[in-house]
C-alpha cells in the first residue's frame, strides 16, 4: 500500500483531534465520513474536505474506495463496529478504551489475527512527545534500572476555547449503564496504558482504594501495584478538585509522571494540562545535575496527530502490530478493571485473572444528586 485511504466512523468531540493527523498526512486520503447525523457530517465534510458522507456503517464499509478505518464512537458501540469493519476487510483503528469487557477485546483481537487485517487501539499519551522520551531515557539506562512509577492525575476547573465547544451530549453514555465505568474508565485507561507501555513488563498484582465523587469522576483514588520484576513497582493518585482553576488549553486536567531508578529520577511535568513551570522533561542524573528537555513538542493535541500518522506508517510499511495492538488494548483494560475489583473486595487482584468486566458498587450514578454532593464534595467535618 502506497497510499491510505480512511474513512472516519463517528464525529463526536474527539474526531478533530483525531481527523487532523490524518488530513496533514500526505500519504493519506480521508474519503469518507460516517454518522447517523447526516447534517452535522456534511457539515464537517465541508470543513474537511472530505468527498463522501454515509449514514450507515454498512454503507462505508462496503465502498471499495475505502482501505482503513477509523472508529470514533462510543466505546459501547466499539466490538460491533470494529467485527463489522473487520468482516468487510478493513484495517481497523479504534478509540480507546478498546471494548467495555475483557471478552469483547479478546474477540475482537482474535478476529483482526484471523482476517489478517491491521488492528490497533489509538492511545495518544503512547505519541505524546514528553512521553516517549521518558521511555527513550529508561531504555537508554539514563535513571539506571528503573524502581519506582508515579501517576498523578487531578481534574479541576478551566476555561478554554476547546472544552467549550464540546457538544454535551457527546458525553450521556459516559454517565450511564451503557459505560461499566467513570472517569477511570473514561480517561485513566491512558495512564494504565502509560504504565504498561513504559516498561515493557506486566503488571501481575493490583491493590486500591476508589471512592465516589460528583458526576462520573471516582476520586480520591490511590493504587499500587506490582510488575513482573519484583524491584519495580508503580503507584496512582487521581484527585477532584472542583474549586481549583488548571491551566489548560483542553480539559481542566493535569499528570504528572515521575519514573525513579536506582540512578536518578525522571520527571514528565505535563500532559493535558499546563500547570507547572518547568520542562516537559526533567532528568535528575546519577551525578546530581539535571537536564531539563525544553524543546520537546508538549503540545497535549500533538499525541493525536503523531498517532494518525503512525497508523499510516503501520499500514504503508507493511508492520501488522502497531504500538498499541489488542493484546496491549486488553491488558490495559484488566488493569482498569483490577483497580475497582481490588477495592471493591480489598483484596490484591491479578489484572490477567479478569475476563469480564467490574465496575464500582456506586455505579452508573444518581446524576439528580449531583448538586447536592458537589455542595458537600471534600467538605465533610473531621
Amino acid at each position: 500500500m502506497d497510499r491510505v485511504r480512511i474513512g472516519i466512523v463517528g464525529i463526536g468531540n474527539i474526531a478533530p483531534l483525531n481527523v487532523a493527523g490524518y488530513l496533514a498526512d500526505p500519504r493519506c486520503d480521508v474519503v469518507a465520513l460516517c454518522d447517523p447525523r447526516e447534517d452535522k457530517a456534511r457539515q464537517m465534510a465541508s470543513e474537511w474536505g472530505v468527498p463522501t458522507v454515509y449514514t450507515a456503517l454498512d454503507d462505508l464499509l462496503a465502498d471499495p474506495g475505502v482501505d482503513a478505518v477509523e472508529i470514533l464512537t462510543p466505546t459501547h458501540l466499539h466490538k460491533e463496529h470494529v467485527l463489522a469493519a473487520i468482516a468487510a476487510g478493513k484495517h481497523v483503528s479504534c478509540q480507546k478504551p478498546i471494548a467495555n469487557s475483557v471478552a469483547d477485546g479478546v474477540e475482537m483481537t482474535d478476529a483482526a489475527h484471523r482476517a489478517g487485517v491491521v488492528f490497533r487501539v489509538s492511545e495518544c499519551f503512547f505519541h505524546y512527545a514528553p512521553l516517549m522520551k521518558a521511555k527513550e531515557l529508561i531504555a537508554a539506562g539514563a535513571i539506571g534500572p528503573p524502581t519506582m512509577l508515579r501517576v498523578k492525575t487531578v481534574v479541576g476547573t478551566t476555561n478554554t476555547t476547546f472544552q467549550n465547544q464540546l457538544e454535551p451530549q457527546g458525553y450521556v453514555w459516559r454517565f450511564n449503564a451503557q459505560s461499566p465505568g467513570g472517569h477511570l474508565f473514561d480517561d485513566i485507561v491512558h495512564k494504565y496504558a502509560t504504565a504498561l507501555w513504559l516498561f515493557d513488563q506486566d503488571i501481575t498484582s493490583v491493590q486500591a482504594v476508589v471512592r465516589q465523587a460528583p458526576l462520573f469522576f471516582e476520586a480520591p483514588t490511590a493504587a499500587i501495584w506490582e510488575y513482573q520484576r519484583e524491584t519495580l513497582l508503580g503507584m496512582m493518585e487521581v484527585t477532584y478538585a472542583p474549586h481549583m482553576s488548571l491551566r489548560s488549553s483542553y480539559y481542566g486536567a493535569d499528570e504528572f509522571f515521575e519514573i525513579q531508578g536506582t540512578d536518578g529520577f525522571i520527571w514528565v511535568t505535563r500532559a493535558t494540562g499546563e500547570m507547572l513551570d518547568l520542562p516537559p522533561v526533567v532528568v535528575y542524573h546519577p551525578d546530581g545535575t539535571t537536564t531539563g528537555y525544553s524543546n520537546l513538542d508538549a503540545d497535549w493535541r500533538s499525541g493525536f496527530l503523531n498517532s494518525s500518522r503512525h497508523f499510516v506508517d503501520a499500514l504503508i510499511e507493511g508492520r501488522p502490530d502497531p504500538e498499541m495492538t489488542g493484546e496491549l488494548a486488553v491488558k490495559t483494560l484488566q488493569l482498569c478493571f483490577a483497580v475497582y475489583q481490588a477495592s471493591n473486595e480489598r483484596r490484591p487482584v491479578d489484572p490477567a485473572s479478569i475476563r469480564d468486566a467490574v465496575s464500582p458498587p456506586w455505579w452508573p450514578p444518581n446524576l439528580a444528586e449531583t448538586p447536592a454532593f458537589l455542595e458537600r464534595y471534600g467538605r465533610e467535618p473531621i
